[in-house]
């Protein structure tokens, strides 16, 4: 996808104040608003500038949209970040959330901030009544999968956006303390009770909820509560079985791989994956792996394979 300089599309330094970003929408409008514009490509610029309306107004999606600095070009193809809005706390459902205002944006608009996105996958909300309830608050934590099969009480970090009095947008950092139960699953929500923003007129805070996301892991991938794990062998140890030390989530099992195994064999071990109730399994598929013919003696052993075997793999074909 291409990369939308918001500032330009209003016409609007970086540094404008949210005053600024207001009336210079304002004066846009006016002039490409479709039903009085006269020019060519109103419709088009019209939403252009909605879109980027719709983000530089807001100094959650302002601050976050910053973060991705001023190197990118307008045009330029963009991919976010990995750890795209994982330590921003933002307020209330969210971009695209259910009760939200459903526009039909650009695929750069919904990447960073659509419902597939840390702000708009958000849920809760306001409570009844802003005497009787702060606002939610809700955040993204990020989760070795390790630390999600373990459980873990770790300090996490959180940036909030706020806007100053002087109409521009600071971060507030604040730590807290979050204890993560064992086998918590990506995409799973914790609630931090009270640690939302305040309620006016000293009633109950609102919540923070910290939705889960799990790192992508170098040996493991992950459906729910299963894990899966490629598992290289040699051809010896397909051909004639196996047990080898198979790494799991809890510690290296000793696994039987079965004489005659194929590639691409799933094997299962039980109750290995994530806890849970009830627990995820560990899926092992098996790689067979061919030692190179980098040396006289392995040629030497390939050539004796090959005139000994009667083996034929293209016999069914």
């Amino acid at each position: 996808m291409e990369y939308r300089d918001y500032y330009k599309v209003l016409e609007v330094p970086r540094t404008a104040s949210a005053d600024e970003i207001k009336r210079a929408y304002r004066k846009l409008a006016r002039r490409f608003h479709p039903d009085v514009s006269k020019e060519a490509n109103a419709e088009a610029r019209f939403k252009e500038m909605q879109e980027a309306y719709e983000v530089l107004k807001d100094p959650e999606k302002r601050a976050a949209y910053d973060q991705l600095g001023s190197d990118y070009r307008p045009g330029q193809q963009f991919r976010p970040p990995p750890d795209w809005g994982s330590d921003f706390e933002f307020r209330g459902r969210g971009f695209g959330a259910p009760g939200g205002e459903q526009v039909d944006f650009s695929d750069f608009f919904s990447s960073l901030f659509g419902q597939g996105s840390p702000f708009g996958a958000a849920a809760g909300g306001r409570g009844r009544g802003a005497r009787a309830r702060g606002e939610d608050h809700h955040a993204q934590l990020d989760l070795t999968l390790e630390e999600a099969h373990r459980g873990v009480a770790r300090e996490v970090t959180l940036r909030h956006p706020e806007e100053g009095a002087d109409g521009h947008v600071a971060l507030r950092e604040r730590t807290l303390r979050v204890t993560v139960p064992a086998g918590v699953g990506d995409g799973q929500v914790i609630r931090l009770a009270g640690q939302g923003a305040a309620a006016p007129g000293g009633g109950r805070s609102g919540d923070l909820y910290l939705k889960v996301h799990l790192l992508p892991h170098r040996l493991y991938s992950v459906d729910g509560r299963d894990v899966t794990l490629s598992l290289p062998i040699a051809p010896w140890e397909a051909a004639l079985g196996a047990t080898l030390s198979t790494p799991t989530l809890g510690g290296a099992v000793e696994l039987r791989i079965p004489a005659g195994a194929r590639s691409g064999q799933k094997l299962r071990l039980r109750g290995r994956g994530l806890p849970g109730e009830p627990p995820g399994d560990q899926y092992v598929v098996l790689q067979i792996v061919l030692p190179p013919a980098d040396t006289a003696r392995a040629r030497e052993l390939y050539e004796a394979l090959r005139r000994e075997l009667p083996f034929d793999p293209r016999a069914g074909l």
